[in-house]
């Protein structure tokens, strides 16, 4: 994790926000970075896979998301690389110059560049002889790295103690105002990085569920703690008018090379004896470390495309001898030495930065979509805290200093789109037609779109064909009253031991279901049907709601569960909570004509929707609505006056919708009491969280276990819970 970003960050940083933004500078990315390392931590824990964001938005978003953050991750990787290579040429051929051994040789760019790619090739043989010797090789100069800087921190402190009149460095604190700070955390933020390698060893770690967090958490800690006290130990390291330095000390840092690019290394020289050498070896030892740990990633992430065919296989292919995937390290080679002998310093860092920043923006976004639609289904060995504050506050935040980069380097914001859209053309072109199943994925056998249009979309989720006529029948109303196109779905259950090659032998049953509907609803309605294979049916339901732009989800339910970990059901359960559309909710409800029908009400879109599908149930020749209200010792519910508001949602006439009020301490008893006198009970769930529904029955969910009338319940979609349903 310690690499360039600390050698090169320093003195671009301090020129540009002073001495007390330096240290806000790595600080506060240390806050960002910790919360965006949560969520590597929880997906890390729960998908110990090589690939890192890639299986992470394969999971979470599907193929065409999960390619654009392979692809980015291989590249961001490959540019860090580039860097780190970079900087070690900086550092090592200034020590030499300043030993006298290379006078011969010109002062350009050329030979840093030559270095540079002389040392990333050395490093691509490293990572070529195998993992373990990649560990090992990265272990030694790890703790060559923070053995150096510790002892720059350390001599740091102590001159300011031995002599305090060099805290006046720090004066004035933040020079430039805390807007610029948002451009110098932007340029540094490749600094934190680190943890997203630790993510690609899940293939090869020990106990990865368990050591994987632990290494990521702890990483970001201590290179947080790292950074700052180096960076304390630079502002105090040079005095104000000695040899040179000027009357402010800050300024001559961050003017020493190309905009600071050495300042770093001129500060540690003058700070303790043989500070040359010093700050030499740390530089060697951590750009070195990153170098060989960016390698190790970039090589994972195209390796992972290449095996689940999202590029040629051939990137997967692996070395008989060194069992190592040859191919991908290869082409990241190139990619490292071509940036890093292309493009200038400042230019490379930024690129490596945005990159990193659009990656870890997308991986928190993964993290609350997996969270909400998987938790039930994945086996985590770390759960983040408060979520999704974390995510959300690190989503905001990248957002932010990715957009500030451009103060830094234009050209970071033409390389790193221009990259993205070229990963948007592969996919389109080669990977969308070949990639590979996954585990996670939701596989379709069998599928006939309706024909397209704008018109209101009623999707029947079909079980079996014992209830598909239950389902039909009612549904049959729904699409009159909507003039609706349908869609038939039925997610084939599969136990989890079987494997996916053999998920097609289940699908026969739900098959047949679809079979009976259509023979109902085909030759009145336009008709699209769809067989699909999830490992969670509720999972499936939503995405198919979510992908066909659905307005009404129609299913059906048996009864009470067996599980006391669920409300209505493993599937019901989280279709109500995350379907981004209105749900009807079927029980009993056969062919019988519904003459008299209950509608508890309480006021709020639920209950509105509630009197909505009531109306459309209702027997349309002599069928009669009953709103009723539960009055208790509160303010009571004006229920004429909420009807009157919501006349023009009904599809029956006013005076064939009476209202009725109880007065009653026990609200679920009196509706279930009520029910009684009626065929039909439609209800409105109730809006709390699933959360605290599971803690404490709700009473619609009290009446929908006891009552023994055919029983509906609706959920109404709309406004920003629904949009965020629908994207998240």
């Amino acid at each position: 994790m310690i690499g360039a970003g600390v050698f090169l960050g320093i003195g671009y940083s301090i020129g540009i926000v002073g001495p007390g933004g330096l240290i806000l500078t790595f600080a506060l990315n240390g806050v960002i970075a910790l919360f965006t390392a949560m969520s590597y931590a929880e997906l890390s824990s729960a998908i110990p896979r090589a690939g890192g964001a890639y299986n992470f938005a394969r999971i979470g978003f599907g193929r065409g998301t999960s390619f654009v953050a392979g692809w980015m991750e291989w590249f961001a990787s490959s540019v860090a690389g580039s860097m780190y290579a970079i900087t070690f040429a900086i550092y090592t051929i200034r020590y030499l110059r300043h030993l006298g051994l290379l006078d011969w040789m010109p002062e350009n760019w050329i030979s840093v560049k030559i270095v540079a790619a002389v040392v990333a090739a050395f490093f691509l043989y490293i990572n070529y002889r195998g993992a373990s010797e990649t560990g090992r090789v990265g272990a030694f100069f790890t703790l060559g790295q923070i053995i150096f800087l510790a002892l720059i921190g350390v001599a740091g402190i102590f001159v300011a103690v031995k002599d305090p009149s060099r805290l006046q460095n720090f004066e004035p604190f933040m020079p430039e105002g805390w807007w610029k700070l948002l451009i110098t955390m932007g340029f540094t933020y490749v600094a934190f990085e680190g943890f997203e390698v630790i993510s690609q060893a899940g293939d090869e770690a020990v106990d990865p569920k368990r050591n994987l967090p632990k290494a990521m958490l702890y990483s970001v800690l201590i290179a947080t703690l790292i950074y700052v006290v180096v960076a304390v130990a630079t502002v105090v390291s040079v005095k104000a008018g000695v040899q040179g330095v000027g009357p402010v000390p800050w300024q001559w840092i961050g003017e020493q090379g190309e905009h600071g690019v050495t300042g770093f290394g001129e500060a540690v020289a003058r700070l303790m004896p043989m500070g040359n050498l010093l700050l030499t070896l740390a530089v060697i030892f951590a750009s070195t470390s990153a170098l060989n740990a960016t390698i190790y990633s970039a090589t994972r992430a195209s390796y992972a495309l290449g095996r689940d065919r999202m590029l040629p296989p051939k990137l997967a292919t692996i070395s008989r001898k060194r069992k190592t995937p040859w191919v991908a390290l290869a082409l990241t080679g190139g990619i490292i030495i071509v940036v890093a002998t292309v493009l200038p310093t400042k230019d490379v860092a930024s690129s490596a930065s945005i990159m990193f920043l659009f990656l870890f923006f997308l991986v928190n976004v993964c993290v609350i979509r997996i969270r909400r639609n998987m938790g039930d289904e994945l086996e985590y060995g770390f759960v983040m805290p408060w979520f999704p504050v974390f995510p959300m506050v690190a989503i905001a935040c990248q957002g932010i200093l990715a957009a500030w980069l451009v103060h830094m380097s234009w050209l970071a914001w033409i390389v790193a789109p221009a990259w993205i859209l070229v990963g948007v053309g592969v996919y389109w072109s080669y990977s969308r037609s070949r990639a590979a199943p996954a585990e996670h994925d939701i596989h379709i056998f069998e599928e006939e779109k309706a024909p397209a249009g704008d018109e209101y979309r009623i999707m029947v989720a079909v079980a079996n064909p014992r209830n598909a006529v239950e389902l039909v029948l009612n549904t049959h109303k729904l699409c009159g009253a909507k003039n609706a196109k349908v869609e038939l779905l039925h997610m084939v259950e599969v136990p989890d031991q079987v494997p996916l090659s053999d998920a097609d032998k289940y699908m026969l049953e739900g098959k047949e279901g679809i079979v009976e509907a259509m023979l109902y609803l085909a030759p009145q309605f336009p008709i699209g049907t769809a067989l699909r294979y999830c490992r969670n049916v509720a999972r499936g339901i939503v995405s198919a709601v979510r992908e066909k732009k659905i307005n009404m989800l129609v299913i059906g339910w048996q009864g009470r569960p067996q599980a006391r970990a669920f409300r209505l059901g493993s599937t019901i359960d989280p279709v109500i909570e995350l379907a981004p559309c209105n749900v009807v909710i079927l029980k009993g409800c056969g062919s019988h004509k519904f003459k008299r029908v209950l509608v508890p009400v309480a006021g709020g879109p639920n209950g509105v929707f509630a009197l909505e599908v009531a109306s459309i149930l209702a027997d349309k020749s002599e069928g009669l609505i009953t709103a009723m209200t539960v009055a208790g010792e509160g303010p009571r519910f004006d229920i004429d006056r909420f009807i009157d508001e919501n006349e023009e949602r009904l599809y029956a006439p006013r005076e064939r919708v009476h209202t009725k009020v109880v007065q009653s301490q026990h609200v679920a008893e009196a509706i279930l009491e009520e029910a009684q006198e009626h065929d039909m009970v439609v209800m409105g769930c109730t809006r709390q969280p699933l959360v605290y529904q599971v803690a404490r029955q709700s009473v619609p969910d009290i009446v929908a276990q006891r009552c023994p009338k055919p029983f509906v319940m609706v959920k109404a979609s709309g406004g920003i819970r629904s949009w965020v349903k629908r994207w998240l």
